[in-house]
This record gives structure tokens, sequence and C-alpha cells, in this order.
């Protein structure tokens, strides 16, 4: 987690979850991942925890995609870092 102190807001996208269905809210993260430039980093999802646990355990538990390089969960229980490896159609 000291890594993302040195990450710029340039780097990181943040998305809103809250109020969102299960299956809307998978979608909507996968397209954000989807269509993150290689200069995204960091993607900080913002799900809650008081409302339920449905967003929050599939973002942490269910939700796989092939960019994610890993997972982090910080202090603050509303939010899910997603640490992402650079984009690989990129690259070519």
């Amino acid at each position: 987690m000291l890594n993302d102190m040195f990450i710029t807001d340039e780097e990181r996208i943040i998305i809103d979850l809250h109020d969102m269905q299960k299956e809307e809210a998978r979608f909507y993260l996968e397209r954000a991942i989807d269509t993150a430039t290689d200069k995204i980093k960091e993607v900080v999802v913002v799900h809650g925890y008081r409302k339920g646990q449905v967003i929050l355990n599939m973002v942490r538990k269910e939700f796989n995609h092939k960019r994610i390089e890993r997972k982090e969960i910080p202090y603050n229980k509303g939010i899910t870092l997603i640490y992402l490896k650079p984009n690989e159609h990129l690259r070519k």
C-alpha cells in the first residue's frame, strides 16, 4: 500500500458503484478497466459497506479481469484498490 502514495491523479481512476445492482456494477467496473489506458495504474473502486456486502464481495472476491495485477483493501472499508498491469493490446 505504500506504493499507492506515489501514484498521481493522472495514473488513477475512481469509479463509484454506490446504489447499483451487482451485474450493473460488474459491467461498469469491467468497462472502466477495459477502456483504461496504459497510463492508468490504479482503479479506486468506491462500493461502500454499510448498505450491504453484495457489491463489496463482488469486487473483492468474484471480480476478475486479465489486467488486474492485485487488489488491496485499505483502512477505508468502503473502497477497494485495484492495481492494473499494462494493457497487452496497447503494447503491440
